[in-house]
């Protein structure tokens, strides 16, 4: 059964572009991630999204998922509400909706 994580963050004003190139130029790539789109959702804010292999993959991935950010976290601003940089959710697919290839 695969997995999604969403990450939600807000980028610092000028900080855009470095945070970008931090998501297309992984140090290595994370064992049982199948894809990961980063998505523009609004002015300086973004959403990482990420399909997994599984629950499993997912959670043996996150220590080196935090060395990543920790290469960025300079970049975010604190979101507010206690939630630090970045809010993270996480778990399993339950349903799987079918598109339209082009």
């Amino acid at each position: 059964m695969t997995a999604f994580n969403v990450v939600r963050f807000r980028v610092k004003p000028g900080m855009e572009q470095k945070f970008v190139d931090a998501h297309r130029f992984p140090v290595r790539p994370f064992e049982g991630l199948r894809r990961g789109a980063l998505v523009k959702t609004g002015d300086r804010t973004y959403c990482f999204i990420g399909e997994w292999d599984g629950t499993e993959a997912l959670a043996t991935a996150r220590p080196q998922m935090i060395g990543v950010l920790d290469s960025f976290r300079d970049t975010l601003e604190d979101l507010g509400n206690g939630l630090g940089v970045t809010d993270p959710v996480s778990g399993p697919s339950v349903v799987d909706i079918p598109g339209t290839a082009r």
